[in-house]
């Protein structure tokens, strides 16, 4: 610079909030987020009206899963080698698409279970390469040393759409189920412009051809690091144990008797204790302890998760929720910063792929594994059990990877 001047980097969340390219990816996960909430609880509760099946419940987490789960290795080398916002914005415009042709279906009355299921497999195909992508744009649009503010004010966005999505998906639902569809489909469209907009600050330029070894060095990278495996490796099994969220369709209807409306507050109820941690994470960072700090976290999601699949008492079910949503957000914000302080930028689409892999085995395959359990012994003892799971996986966890249970700081 000639003048001898430095650019200072914002310093605070309010600040990181100002720098144009994290608020544009922090407006686009949003939205983006907010669509992926509204239908969660559209599809639950439509495919729950019309097969009143557990089961089925469960199918809808393995058939986003599968293709997720083919794809996931595709998805994070396209993230380091092509334009990492470019390929969130496509995603997001192939979503919008489908929520299209959901809407079109709901309001014509013609929409059945096996269209509601494929279209669910495109949501998931769509989400293998925006998420690996969208995780690894993170830190090209922060300025250096924030990537932990950064890291829990994205997790706010989340949380944020997260509250407001499920509640207002259920109260539009009520008026028709093309509703909150329709609403889905312009909330990715706005993402996916938002995303366009982005600049990133320190875009990253592919440095080798695809080849088969590339395509999986992600597995090799997160195999031969103790600490970022068994973070990846808690998050799967904790919550994959721990799913009882994929049951809500019949706590709402069958056990605390609410409707529509009822499944979107619970449904939002996690996130509210996840918005108010992330608040509070984004302005008093981790010093000390983290390893520790993100096990004691999971016991208490698995302790709250028992607390709410013994609850028939509506507040004691939210409360319960707001609990797990506050438990997991400290995970969360450890567990990916983790990640991404160990990765050089150049390998962050291929391990936020197998990061993105594990979250979603454990989220969608938790979601099949609550639905068979219920089907065998009911809602209520399925989700009591996953909460046991939870706090002994932390337990052992805690034996089996010492490196993980022994990091002071992120740094």
């Amino acid at each position: 610079m000639s003048s001898g001047t430095i650019a200072v980097p914002p310093s605070g969340a309010a600040a990181l909030l100002r720098h144009p390219p994290f608020a544009l990816f922090f407006l686009a996960r949003g939205f983006s987020t907010f669509a992926y909430q509204i239908s969660a609880v559209a599809v639950g509760w439509q495919v729950y009206a019309l097969t009143h099946s557990a089961f089925d419940l469960g199918m809808i987490g393995l058939t986003q899963f599968l293709p997720m789960a083919g794809l996931t290795f595709f998805a994070g080398h396209a993230a380091d080698r092509y334009d990492r916002k470019r390929v969130v914005q496509i995603c997001q415009m192939v979503e919008g698409a489908v929520a299209v042709f959901l809407a079109a279906g709901s309001f014509g009355r013609w929409l059945s279970v096996p269209e509601i299921f494929v279209a669910v497999a495109v949501f998931g195909a769509a989400r293998s390469f925006e998420s690996p992508a969208m995780s690894a744009l993170l830190p090209g649009v922060v300025p250096e040393g924030l990537l932990q503010k950064g890291t829990a004010l994205s997790s706010g966005a989340f949380q944020c759409a997260t509250i407001v999505g499920p509640a207002l998906g259920g109260l539009l639902y009520a008026i028709g189920p093309g509703v909150p569809y329709a609403l889905m489909a312009a909330c990715w469209l706005l993402g996916s412009l938002l995303n366009g907009a982005i600049r990133v600050d320190r875009p990253v330029a592919p440095k080798e051809p695809p080849t088969l070894k590339s395509l999986f060095a992600g597995v090799g990278f997160v195999r031969h690091n103790p600490a970022i495996l068994g973070t990846i490796s808690l998050d799967l099994f904790a919550v994959l144990l721990g799913g009882a969220t994929a049951l809500l369709p019949i706590y709402a209807r069958d056990i605390l008797h609410t409707g529509p409306w009822g499944l979107g507050v619970l449904r939002g109820a996690p996130a509210v204790g996840s918005l108010v941690m992330t608040l509070v994470l984004a302005r008093h960072a981790f010093t000390a302890k983290v390893g520790r700090r993100m096990f004691q976290a999971v016991i208490i999601f698995g302790l709250a998760t028992v607390v709410f699949a013994l609850s028939y008492s509506l507040w004691l079910s939210l409360a319960a929720l707001v609990i797990m949503g506050a438990s997991d957000t400290v995970s969360v914000v450890i567990r990916l910063s983790l990640v991404q302080l160990a990765t050089p930028d150049d390998m962050r689409g291929r391990v936020g792929a197998v990061n993105f892999l594990f979250i979603n085995a454990s989220n969608q395959l938790g979601e099949f594994e609550s639905g068979m359990t219920a089907a065998l012994f009911g809602a209520m003892p399925a989700a009591a059990l996953g909460g046991i799971g939870t706090i002994a996986v932390a337990l052992l966890w805690m034996r089996l990877f010492p490196t993980l249970r022994d990091v002071e700081r992120l740094e």
